[in-house]
């Protein structure tokens, strides 16, 4: 009778046990899977908190639109980017450093602020660092900062994808035929307008870069394909109005020029096609190798920059980005008909420009999305491996205290505790209160 009792007892309270440990389950008290609310937010909007925490975004680096208006058709193909760099192999990461787009600050993240097995190691008061591959004596990144202009001054991706294999091949003394590398190229855009700004600026404290080379289809451009703008050393204390109204900057369109192949349209040859084609061309040119990239960041988004690098290489920043707004460029104070002359000399940077943003914050918005996913993934793997040792802790716990009954019987009971009873990491605390 006392065992009938028992058994009946037992229903209950197995009952409500497997409600509130299943409950704990699927609702931690640290979780904000079972939050209620009225709106109709997704996924990514709900799970964005614990992000932002780790990459608050400072007042100048705008928050991520729930909804980004779409211009351009971009596939899954040109948001998923993933990098497996091997830095103990062949790999080499190529920094394009377009003048006045924030490069110089990067470059020093590249050399001074990588959490890395071997750190780079930067001597003071040396302008390059050394950034060996571990236990060799190999370079794994190619920049200003690390091997120095060695394509020459500001080099383009023209010069830079001709230039390169030639000069790491040398570096590390390997036959070019045998040498199986995998180089990685990077850069950073700025907005058109702060861009020119900034370059007219530090045009005006004397600025040249004299020294580039502008090698095209081997070689430099002529004195009639790329004149002078100024007469003297340099261009100090120049005018907006006489900076803007020389038709051979180099500032003008600096982005696209640099981003772009020149072999498709004659190099600096003006006469070899129409000046619309040479935009068109150009233009289609820049945006095809940015999007096929290995990545690219933009001066106005520090944290989201940071952000997608790491998710793309695997790598990892000791400190955290830092937007800053008072610049150079950003005191200059212009009228609206001045803007809109900056933007029609540098229509082709506009439009590469917006194509450039919507692709970067729709990879950033797939990259956090991925990221949810990821981390759902393993919480869920984690639940079930609890549960499963759980399940061989109650199993076993039934076994020795369960009492007599034959081995079919106590099985049977194994099977029905087991499907019943959701177990959580402080089952024992329960079975003690039961």
């Amino acid at each position: 009778m006392e065992e009938k009792f028992n058994r009946l007892i037992f229903i209950p309270v197995a009952a409500v046990l497997f409600l509130m440990i299943g409950y704990q389950y699927v609702c931690p008290a640290d979780s904000n899977a079972c939050y209620f609310r009225t709106d109709d937010q997704g996924l990514f909007q709900r799970h964005s908190s614990g992000f932002e925490a780790l990459y608050p975004e400072p007042d100048g680096d705008e928050d991520l639109p729930s909804k980004i208006t779409s211009r351009f058709n971009f596939t899954e193909r040109d948001l998923d980017r993933h990098v497996d760099f091997h830095i103990r192999g062949e790999d080499v990461m190529v920094f394009l450093h377009i003048q006045k787009t924030g490069g110089t600050t990067f470059g020093r993240h590249l050399v001074k602020n990588i959490q890395l097995e071997q750190p780079c190691d930067c001597m003071p008061g040396q302008r390059k660092c050394t950034c060996h591959r571990p236990g060799k004596a190999e370079s794994w990144l190619f920049s200003r900062f690390s091997t120095g202009w060695s394509c020459g001054l500001h080099a383009d991706w023209t010069e830079l994808t001709s230039c390169v294999p030639v000069v790491m091949n040398k570096r590390d003394k390997k036959s070019a035929p045998k040498s199986k590398r995998n180089f990685y190229y990077i850069t950073m855009l700025r907005d058109p307008v702060s861009r020119y700004l900034s370059e007219w600026k530090h045009v005006q404290r004397g600025a040249t870069w004299k020294t580039a080379l502008h090698m095209c289809d081997g070689r430099p451009p002529t004195q009639d394909e790329l004149p002078a703008c100024y007469s003297g050393e340099d261009w100090t204390g120049v005018p907006l109005a006489d900076f803007m109204n020389c038709p051979s900057n180099l500032a003008n369109n600096r982005q696209v020029r640099m981003l772009a192949d020149l072999s498709l349209v004659g190099c600096y040859n003006m006469s070899s096609m129409s000046e619309l084609e040479r935009g068109r061309v150009l233009l289609a040119s820049a945006k095809a190798n940015l999007r096929n990239m290995a990545f690219y960041g933009l001066t106005e988004f520090q944290r989201k920059t940071q952000y997608l690098f790491e998710r793309t290489f695997g790598l990892r920043f000791i400190r955290a980005f830092t937007q800053i707004n008072s610049t150079r460029a950003a005191s200059v104070g212009i009228s609206e008909k001045v803007r809109w002359r900056i933007e029609g000399l540098n229509a082709l940077d506009v439009e590469l420009y917006e194509y450039a943003k919507e692709l970067f914050l729709r990879r950033y918005q797939y990259n956090r999305q991925q990221q949810h996913q990821e981390e759902r993934l393993r919480r869920r793997q984690e639940r079930q491996h609890r549960q499963r040792m759980h399940r061989t802790y109650l199993a076993e716990l039934w076994r020795l205290g369960g009492g007599g009954g034959g081995e079919e019987e106590d099985e049977e009971k194994e099977e029905k505790m087991a499907e019943e009873v959701a177990t959580t990491e402080d089952y024992s605390s329960q079975v003690v209160r039961w």
